[in-house]
């Protein structure tokens, strides 16, 4: 099937880079959130985001002008009815995508493939709320999208081989590279990362290092782009927890187990940039 406009639910970090990437590919693009206020953050993330391509020299005004005149954005979740795939892309709570799923299910046209960018829930679990086992894939992207090149593709129990075509397309068109993963928890990428930046969050915790010294060794000892410390400020503690309590709570194992120092963090609303306060702080 011909993919050109794409339903994406939920405004946010993930929400608007998926959106930015569609419309920069030249796909039509409608955001849906409950929050006007957040669906402003996102149109103005994205003019910015675009705005540092324009002074970089990537992109002319009048690009930038024609990629924001392919986001449309509303309340409704009436508006993602005409679209050819619908990506669910809101926080990383099982009951709140449950709900969020079978409301879209009810909307969407026959043919319309749902995806949910879950970073660690079961995706056969999550098309249960759906009447399209075969129509319900995984597509996960990664954090910043317009930048980050992986998509993975996971497929549940009964996701037909049409829907996993489909949407590795997509992601090829978008300019990423998809992997095809099975339906585990925490998939490929995050089975490996997490429990790493959990080890680090306990080190921090132990007194081992300072954040500082921790990210250091992580980036001039292994050659990674970017401390644990500090990409668990990027992608949100939140999410980090979110994803621990998934690993855990299916595999049981104690390796698994989330950092103490992790959950109180996010227990005092301490989630990274999006706070402007995580293992460092930040101008908001």
């Amino acid at each position: 099937m011909s993919i050109q406009t794409i339903g994406i639910i939920g405004a946010g970090t993930m929400g608007n880079g998926i959106a930015q990437a569609c419309a920069v590919a030249g796909l039509n693009a409608v955001v849906q959130d409950v929050s006007e206020a957040a669906l402003e953050r996102a149109l103005k993330t994205v003019s910015g985001s675009l705005d540092r391509s324009v002074r970089k020299g990537t992109l002319t005004e009048a690009d930038k002008d024609t990629v924001m005149s392919r986001i449309k954005t509303s309340t409704s979740a009436d508006s993602l009815a005409g679209t050819d795939l619908i990506i669910e892309a809101a926080t990383e709570n099982e009951a709140i995508k449950i709900k969020i799923l079978q409301n879209v299910d009810a909307i969407a046209s026959p043919g319309t493939i749902i995806a949910t960018n879950t970073s660690s829930i079961s995706i056969t679990r999550l098309a249960a709320a759906t009447g399209r086992h075969d129509r319900f894939v995984g597509m996960h992207f990664f954090n910043p999208v317009p930048v980050m090149a992986l998509v993975e593709i996971i497929r549940g129990l009964r996701t037909s081989e049409a829907t996993v075509e489909a949407v590795a397309d997509l992601a090829r068109k978008l300019g990423k590279t998809p992997i095809g993963v099975k339906n585990s928890a925490g998939f490929v990428v995050n089975r490996i990362l997490c429990p790493m930046i959990n080890e680090a969050v306990f080190a921090l915790q132990e007194g081992l290092a300072s954040a500082e010294e921790i990210d250091a060794g992580m980036r001039l000892g292994c050659n990674h782009p970017i401390g644990p410390l500090a990409l668990c400020d990027l992608v949100g503690l939140d999410v980090q927890l979110a994803v621990m309590e998934v690993l855990y709570s299916n595999f049981n194992d104690s390796k698994y187990r989330p950092a103490p120092l992790l959950r109180e963090m996010v227990d005092a609303g301490m989630l990274g940039r999006k706070t402007g306060r995580g293992f460092y702080t930040y101008d908001k």
